[in-house]
């Protein structure tokens, strides 16, 4: 039915009769597109010339019988690129390896410090440049290791960071040499190091360990001076070692006064920040960005901050700026980001130069160091740097560093630069530590209340056969030096308490290790009753942070500093040794015998004392976690 309809209607429709110019229409349109796509054809191959040119044409449409050898030439090409890239350097490494003897690595010295840094990751593999933002970077790279370990290396620290290294104090003969003398420290940073180090599951490096700065990581409640007249007063204790019952333990404290915040001098900070390439890591400039937050909360409002940034080349990037435009300062914090490589030298300059010019005579004038420590352009030379950095802390600007990340940190350089600064060395792992290091004690970091303090032990021959200094190896000094102001020594910060610890041989203890000469005279005791019981005599010179001229503190060590037993030592005393044991048995040092990790805690764990932040306690935690630490790659 449908159908007869539709054919109906068809027969009816009229149709039109064929228009003649149709066909001419639609060929011109025709060969107009045509001729606009050959334009536009043409002009892609333009910009070449040559040979390529040719190339560029037939990948773009061009005359198809030269396709296959366009596509031939251009593989052939591209592998002649990725064998020259992948297979050269190889046999290269081979051929170097091959000719050159396995040797050791040397102990990172000073001449380690003269190497250029490997932390610019624009120049690194990529499989290095992969591993390093992991976290994780290895101290050399072997033949092989790049294709093999991009993806599997362990998260863990292999030995690339650079510590200078000290061999630890020697047991000395009191008849040969009763006098012993060194700077204090208030350092910190090897024990955040070692810290993290633990916490990531293996032992730190031996030469990461300062006993001294583990020991004064923590705060002491040592006695307080009565009046402001001397920046602080000695407390001494002579107690049972608890690694070997034949020696005793000399334990030396100080603590500084605190400085009212009303009272303390005007801060003029000035804040040298490392931005190249390897500090691009959340670990290092991320965390470095909101310490120095943290840094500005607690600063007042008179106080002043200017910034100078380091990288492929060194600015400012903040003018000399006044706390109460916290804004403003905090705006210049957030704008900072990683690139380029490393003008630490050239930092340092422009950093002393603002310094300079904003100086205030009556305030404290102080360079804040923010970096992993990779100094590869510039001022290079360790002695160039720290003659450089001496020069301007006798025009009373000093220097503290502020060290972060790991597996590229150059700790040898940063604090040879601290302590020629007069200033402290912290490292900073974690936010945790950002805030102990610059808020809890942002004074005690920030205003010195003593300067160039030294410390001088003469022993009793009489009463005292051999002792040793447990850490300040790098601190030491020679006899003469005590008593000639022009040698720099250490600060103390106010509030900051430092530690030293002797271990001393009675006269008649079977545990000397030190036979008497043959020819030498046995050393006599002075006739003198009273100074016949002195174990030693303690002496202390320091400076106020305004005078040139030192002062002397002398104390005797005698009878009324002694406790029999090591339980009646006080609390504080007993926690010292606790960590000083520690840092004996990470560094692997020869004197503590069968002296064991548990032996540790059992030590620590009953002088823990008023633990308000709580970092007696993870001190603890840490020694339970060297019980079961792998042992480093490269150690």
């Amino acid at each position: 039915m449908m159908d007869k309809e539709i054919q109906k209607k068809l027969k009816n429709l009229t149709i039109p009769e064929p228009d003649q110019s149709a066909p001419d229409r639609a060929m011109r349109a025709a060969l107009e597109e045509f001729d606009r796509n050959m334009k536009i054809r043409a002009n892609f191959s333009k910009g070449f010339s040559g040979p390529v040119r040719l190339l560029g044409k037939i990948f773009r449409g061009g005359h198809t019988m030269f396709k296959p050898v366009a596509v031939t030439a251009g593989v052939s090409l591209v592998l002649a690129v990725l064998i020259t890239a992948i297979v050269i350097p190889q046999f290269s490494a081979y051929r170097m390896s091959s000719r050159s003897k396995p040797t050791q690595a040397p102990a990172p010295g000073l001449d380690t410090l003269q190497a250029p840094a490997a932390g610019n990751m624009k120049r690194s593999h990529p499989s290095v440049a992969m591993q390093r933002k992991a976290g994780s970077v290895p101290y050399r790279l072997r033949l092989g290791e790049e294709r093999e370990g991009a993806g599997r290396l362990p998260q863990e620290y292999v030995g690339r960071d650079r510590f200078e290294y000290h061999s630890p104090n020697p047991v000395k003969r009191t008849a040969e040499e009763p006098v012993s003398t060194f700077s204090v420290d208030v350092d910190t940073a090897s024990y955040s190091f070692c810290r993290r180090a633990l916490q990531n599951g293996h032992m730190p490096p031996m030469h990461a360990v300062r006993i001294e700065e583990m020991i004064n990581y923590f705060d002491y409640d040592y006695p307080m001076p009565a009046d402001r007249s001397a920046p602080f007063r000695p407390t001494v204790s002579v107690f049972p070692t608890p690694w070997n019952r034949d020696t005793l333990l000399l334990h030396i404290g100080i603590k500084g006064f605190e400085l009212m915040p009303e009272k303390r001098p005007r801060a003029n900070l000035v804040f040298l920040v490392d931005v190249s390439g390897s500090m691009n890591m959340p670990d290092k400039l991320p965390l470095l960005k909101n310490a120095l937050r943290m840094l500005v909360e607690t600063l007042d409002p008179d106080d002043t901050v200017a910034m100078v940034v380091y990288a492929g080349a060194a600015g400012t990037v903040l003018e000399q700026t006044k706390i109460r435009q916290k804004g403003k300062i905090l705006a210049a914090l957030d704008k900072l980001s990683a690139g380029g490589s490393t003008a630490g030298g050239a930092g340092i300059r422009k950093a002393y130069a603002l310094a300079e010019a904003n100086f205030d005579p009556r305030g404290v004038n102080r360079l804040l160091l923010a970096t992993d420590g990779d100094f590869n352009v510039g001022i290079r030379d360790p002695e160039t740097l720290k003659n450089f950095v001496e020069r301007k802390r006798n025009k009373g600007i000093y220097l503290s560093v502020l060290g972060f990340g790991q597996g590229n940190y150059n700790d040898a350089l940063m604090q040879r630069l601290a302590q020629n600064g007069n200033g402290n060395a912290a490292y900073i792992d974690t936010l945790n530590e950002a805030r102990k290091v610059l808020v809890e004690e942002a004074i005690s970091t920030l205003f010195p209340i003593a300067k160039d303090v030294k410390i001088q032990v003469e022993f009793n021959p009489a009463r005292v056969a051999e002792y040793r200094l447990i850490g300040y190896e790098s601190r030491r000094l020679r006899r003469e030096d005590f008593n000639n102001d022009r040698v720099d020594a250490g600060e103390i910060g106010a509030g900051h308490s430092v530690t030293a610890i002797y271990e001393i041989t009675p006269v008649g203890s079977s545990a000397r290790l030190i036979d008497d000469l043959r020819y030498g005279r046995p050393g006599s005791g002075t006739g003198d009753t009273g100074e016949a019981e002195e174990y030693a005599f303690l002496r202390i010179r320091f400076k106020l942070p305004d005078s040139d001229q030192s002062r002397l503190m002398e104390t005797p060590v005698g009878k009324p500093s002694e406790y029999a037993a090591i339980g009646d030592a006080p609390g504080e005393a007993r926690f010292a040794a606790a960590v000083a044991s520690f840092g004996q048995l990470l560094r692997g040092d020869p004197y503590l015998k069968d002296f064991s990790w548990d032996d540790i805690i059992d030590l620590a764990e009953p002088a823990r004392g008023r633990d308000r932040f709580g970092y007696r306690t993870e001190f603890l935690n840490l020694v339970r976690l060297a019980k079961t630490a792998r042992a480093m790659g490269d150690r």
